[in-house]
Order: structure tokens, then C-alpha cells, then sequence
């Protein structure tokens, strides 16, 4: 397929592609790796009018100590996320599943927070969002706002990102420590993931993010509260599809997934604690 005919603005900086943005209102899309808008302006599911190229901001690529938290610009390259001294060693479950993102090319190319922003329940990388309760910065007219993980993902491919507004940042809370696991089944390593799910377990905090098992990224709420309630692994993964609505299409079933997502759940707590032990 051949996306509809558009126009196309590189912005500079930020600020510029604020200003397009402003300039252009809906019609307008920003392009970073292009892994995901490009495939859907192929099928004319998106059909922009103009695209504005923000992959060469470089003030927006970036791994800094933030503290309690990693900083990571939107624009950072997923394998430089995953290769990131600071990241293996503060938050390993995000090293660990971005490195199971797509397949080399997708990963030398596309950027976290474009992954982030294209709200895809079967991506890898909300999950570990929701699982590690990080953090979105989304700049706009108004200037900056912090989006809690919970906040950020609001329906299919639907985040609380407005027309005029952009993510310029990630924020992840440190976890050295903690337990955690990324689980995952697909039929090949680069194809999107059937179910998955991102754990983290510190002390009696856990996290679980689920991948595909609704149509949004979600939160396996049960079995945190399970866990936090001392609740052992099997005990606890037996919630892990309560509240969620999965999909069923070629690859799997509904009731299928939510199989699947008792079982990875349950892998991945018990490797979880491992890991923390």
C-alpha cells in the first residue's frame, strides 16, 4: 500500500515543532522512527495531511540520574536505551524488554517515546511503564505536565496526549534492587507479542503490566493486590486476566490470552523472585 499524498516540516528544536503543531492543528502527525505511524499511513488507517519530522531533535535524546528517577529523552533510540549503563543497572526490566522490541532495525531506529506515545496494547514497552509506575512528560502551548503511567493510556492506540502537544520525556523510578521479570510469547522474536506481561517486585510493592490483553495498556491490579496481601506466585497469577478484555483475532482467542496471561504472569513472578532474593 501507498500512504495518501502529504506534506512534510522538519522541526529543529522542540519549540518548532510545537509551532507546526499549532500551525497545522489535526491534520498534523509527528514522525520520529516512523516504525509506528508509518505502517498505518501505508493503510491509510492514519492519513496526515503533514508530517513534521522531529527524529533529528537531538536535545531530546538522552539517559540523565534524575534522582529517585531516569530521565530519558522521547527521542532516545531503543537500543540506546537497552545498551544504557544507567538503565541496566537502575531499571534492568526496561533494558531487558526494550531489548525484545522488534527486531534490530526497528530498534537502531525507532524511540521510546514514540512507542510510548502510539498507545499500542500489544507493545512491549507500556507494560513496563505501568509495572515500574513511571512517568510521561508532555509539553505544549501551556508548557510541561507529568503524566502518571495510569494517566497516560486512555483507549486503541489513545493516549491523554492533546493535538498540540508533544512527549519530550520519560521518567522511570530507580529500582536496583528489586525483583522483576519480562515475559513474553509470540510466534517469531520480532513479531508483536501474543501476551506478555513486565513485573517488579520491591519489598511489598509489585507491579505487573500486561501486554495485549485489553485495548489499551493495562494494569493486572488483582495480583498486585494479591501479591501485596502475601498471596504466592501461582496463587497470585490466577488474577492475572481479571477486569481485563482481551481480543480475539487469528492469532489467539480471548479465553486463549487470558490463559496465557496466568501463565506468564506466574513465570514471571517466580523469576521476579529469584532475581530479588
Amino acid at each position: 500500500m501507498i500512504p495518501a499524498a502529504f506534506d512534510y516540516e522538519r522541526a529543529d528544536n522542540a519549540e518548532h515543532a510545537l509551532s507546526l503543531l499549532a500551525e497545522h492543528g489535526d491534520e498534523a502527525k509527528l514522525l520520529a522512527g516512523g516504525h509506528s505511524l508509518i505502517p498505518l499511513m501505508k493503510y491509510r488507517l492514519a492519513v496526515p495531511s503533514v508530517l513534521i519530522d522531529i527524529g533529528r531533535i537531538g536535545d531530546l535524546s538522552y539517559v540523565n540520574d534524575g534522582g529517585d528517577a531516569l530521565h530519558i529523552g522521547a527521542l532516545t533510540r531503543h537500543r540506546d536505551v537497552e545498551t544504557n549503563e544507567l538503565v541496566r543497572s537502575e531499571a534492568p526490566l526496561l533494558a531487558r524488554a526494550t531489548s525484545s522490541v522488534g527486531d534490530p532495525q526497528v530498534r537502531h531506529r525507532g524511540t521510546i517515546g514514540g512507542s510510548l506515545a502510539h498507545g499500542d496494547p500489544a507493545s512491549d514497552l507500556p507494560s513496563v511503564l505501568l509495572a515500574m509506575r513511571g512517568s510521561v512528560i508532555v509539553t505544549g502551548p501551556s508548557g510541561s505536565r507529568e503524566l502518571a503511567a495510569d494517566e497516560f493510556f486512555t483507549g486503541f492506540l489513545e493516549t491523554a496526549v492533546g493535538p498540540d502537544e508533544m512527549v519530550t520525556e520519560i521518567r522511570i523510578p530507580k529500582a536496583p534492587g528489586a525483583g522483576w521479570s519480562f515475559q513474553k510469547f509470540n510466534r517469531r522474536a520480532q513479531d508483536w507479542a501474543i501476551v506478555g506481561c513486565s513485573v517488579l517486585v520491591d519489598g511489598d510493592t509489585c507491579g505487573v503490566g500486561l501486554v495485549n490483553m485489553d485495548i489499551r495498556p493495562v494494569r493486572a491490579s488483582a495480583v498486585e493486590a494479591a501479591v501485596a496481601s502475601g498471596a504466592d506466585a501461582a496463587s497470585a497469577a490466577e488474577s492475572a486476566a481479571e477486569g481485563s478484555d482481551p481480543t480475539s483475532d487469528l492469532n489467539a482467542s480471548a479465553e486463549y490470552r487470558q490463559h496465557l496471561a496466568r501463565v506468564l504472569t506466574k513465570r514471571a513472578l517466580e523469576e521476579a523472585g529469584k532475581s530479588s532474593a
